[in-house]
């Protein structure tokens, strides 16, 4: 099979945690190919200490960061769509209007696999649920009209232990733990949901690279440990499967393209 996925989130760096490493792990794959749509520029975000914005804003810095980013992984979007929508107000936009930009993303593309925040948004953001939401119901029109492509819906996901040994950590370390009931407080889903784990320690150290060119959000995106125990503790990326259904007792698969060919 040709290995083909779409990223479609709301803000530059939402891809990161949700897709770098399973990219990383098949960018070599002769026929791999990316598709990235993001919502907004991120210019309403807040901007990490210490770092200057030029005078093109915050919008035109996340962008080039963004793209810095995809290189230090090692591997650039074989397309990339900005739909230049308002940072903080994607729950404003006409949804038909959205589901529709998406739609047409998607049909152009023909993914084998899409990747969207689920209805949680992860943490919260109303930003992140719409462009979820809107992504879902894209996803199932397109699947609908028939044609090739279409074959797995995934929501990025942290299971419950994972998030409970997560919090036992930021206690110890000295860092107020996530309120789940909180906008931008990460949430998790019982293990049972997860239905894809990546193991991603290979290829770690190229998530982090990417990560930090980030810098703009480096004070939400990365925690304050040294790069030896980002690594270390970097070992999975985790999935909910929305299409096509799946049963809590089938086990995990462990890639976003597993049983696909």
């Amino acid at each position: 099979m040709s290995p083909t996925l779409a990223a479609c989130f709301a803000h530059p760096d939402d891809e990161a945690y949700c897709t770098y490493a399973s990219v990383a792990l098949h960018c070599a794959e002769p026929t791999f190919r990316l598709a990235v749509l993001l919502a907004t520029d991120g210019e309403a975000g807040e901007v990490a200490p210490g770092l200057e914005v030029g005078p093109d804003g915050l919008g035109a810095l996340r962008r080039e960061e963004d793209a810095r980013a995809w290189r230090s992984l090692g591997y650039s979007p074989d397309r990339q769509d900005w739909l230049g929508l308002p940072d903080g107000a994607l729950a404003e936009v006409p949804f038909d209007g959205l589901v529709s930009s998406v739609a047409t993303f998607l049909d152009a593309e023909r993914p084998d696999v899409v990747v969207t925040f689920g209805p949680d948004g992860l943490t919260g953001h109303p930003d992140h649920v719409a462009i979820g939401a809107a992504t879902d119901a894209a996803f199932h029109a397109v699947r609908r009209d028939g044609g090739p492509g279409l074959r797995r819906l995934l929501h990025p996901a942290i299971a419950d232990s994972w998030f409970a040994r997560h919090q036992a950590w930021r206690r110890a370390n000295g860092h107020p733990p996530w309120d789940p009931d909180r906008i931008y407080h990460l949430r998790s889903v019982e293990d049972s949901r997860i239905g894809v784990d990546v193991r991603t320690a290979a290829v770690a150290h190229r998530l982090l690279a990417g990560l930090k060119e980030h810098r703009s959000q480096r004070h939400v995106m990365l925690p304050a440990v040294d790069d030896d125990t980002f690594v270390r503790g970097a070992t999975h990326e985790t999935h909910v499967v929305v299409w096509p259904p799946r049963a809590p007792t089938e086990p995990p698969l462990h890639s976003i393209f597993e049983g696909l060919d």
